[in-house]
């Protein structure tokens, strides 16, 4: 009775395994075959450097956030997300990001942009 059991567990950890391979192969294959994006290669016109918040400063904490923007056909940022980074420095890069202008294009595109924060040494 114990040997049918733990063959049947094999077997059901080997279907899942196989399971897990297949949509995995699957998801491969559809990320391959999605065109890239357009709007990720919008060039920016004009920056807005942040407000590096000062209890940030305190604590001295510096580096990059990514934030992902949503910008129009002429060029103006309609939304701002964060996608990485220190929380406390999002709510400035997300301001500054807001007032950037980038160059216009074919309609709405979603742009990855980079804000870094330093503090002079």
């Amino acid at each position: 009775m114990y040997k049918d059991l733990s063959r049947s567990t094999v077997h059901s950890g080997r279907t899942f395994a196989v399971t897990i391979l297949r949509a995995a192969a699957l998801a491969a294959v559809v990320a391959l075959a999605l065109p890239a994006r357009a709007g990720d290669a919008r060039a920016v016109k004009s920056r807005v450097s942040p407000v590096y918040p000062e209890i940030a400063k305190r604590m001295h904490i510096s580096g990059e956030v990514q934030l992902a923007a949503t910008v129009d056909a002429q060029g103006k940022v309609k939304d701002v997300r964060p996608v990485s980074g220190n929380h406390m420095l999002e709510v400035a890069a997300e301001d500054a990001v807001r007032q950037w202008k980038f160059v216009p294009g074919d309609g709405d595109s979603v742009v990855t942009v980079a804000v870094n924060f330093s503090l002079g040494d």
